[in-house]
């Protein structure tokens, strides 16, 4: 019987992640723009060799090693930006989310989040940044962690979306958002779903854009789900689309056990 060298499985186990990645990328249209989206999420792998995170009114990631095009984006979303600024290195694109009600009407008095994206002179995004509204859902710790995360994540063909792997991860020592504050900021939501042990608020949130390609319509409205335990009125889960990225935190995930190493 032939001795398998069991030195060679994190290799070997890499190698099929990539190519499994490979395989869903062949199988979509506009494979240039994949292929570079795969190339950064490559970089996740040695996150602050590639990246760099500051936080003050925003949190704001930037890409050491840029390699997307605006129009990478565009076409991976359907979904134009509601701003185009001039800038000393380029551009930048501002994606402004308003809440609505269930018909999509703006809801007053407004209440409203936006992404930056930041472009340089030869068109390759260098940074992206978040709203400090939106850090209000997403707080800094957290949302920082679950990029981090992002780095040998599990990949579902059928969907073709990312799973955080959380194993390698050092967990972090925070408080987790209170319902009061969150809905201080976010308001009154659509609609609150009882979940056993949890409670689920609903928010509706639509893009203002400046222009949406055909059969991406849908991708405007951003259903924002906050997950609340109802024992504590911790906010332990987020989930939404927000112009056409999908994201889902589980904050507990990242939450250090204390009593574990008390």
């Amino acid at each position: 019987m032939r001795n398998i060298n069991k030195s060679n499985y994190p290799k070997a186990h890499r190698l099929v992640r990539l190519i499994s990645l490979l395989v869903i990328i062949s199988t979509l249209t506009g494979c240039l723009y994949w292929l570079r989206a795969f190339q950064t999420y490559q970089q996740l792998d040695e996150f602050d060799k590639h990246f760099g995170i500051e936080v003050a009114d925003e949190f704001l990631l930037s890409f050491k090693k840029p390699i997307m095009f605006s129009e990478d984006f565009i076409s991976l979303s359907g979904l134009r930006s509601s701003e185009v600024d001039q800038e000393d290195k380029g551009k930048r694109w501002r994606y402004w989310f308003h809440k609505v009600d269930m018909n999509n009407k703006l809801i007053e008095p407004e209440i409203k989040f936006y992404f930056d994206l930041h472009f340089n002179e030869v068109d390759r995004l260098y940074s992206w940044g978040f709203s400090s509204l939106f850090l209000q859902i997403a707080p800094p710790q957290f949302l920082e962690v679950s990029l981090r995360s992002l780095a040998g994540a599990e990949i579902n063909k059928d969907s073709k979306q990312l799973r955080a792997n959380t194993d390698h991860i050092d967990k972090i020592s925070a408080d987790l958002p209170k319902k009061a504050n969150v809905v201080k900021q976010l308001g009154t939501p659509l609609e609150i779903i009882d979940d056993k042990e949890n409670e689920i608020y609903v928010y509706h949130f639509l893009l203002d854009s400046l222009g949406i390609n055909k059969g991406y319509e849908d991708r405007a409205l951003s259903v924002i789900k906050l997950t609340f335990d109802k024992s504590t009125d911790e906010l332990i889960k987020m989930s939404g689309r927000f112009a056409g990225l999908k994201i889902s935190i589980s904050y507990r995930k990242y939450i250090e056990n204390v009593a574990a190493h008390s």
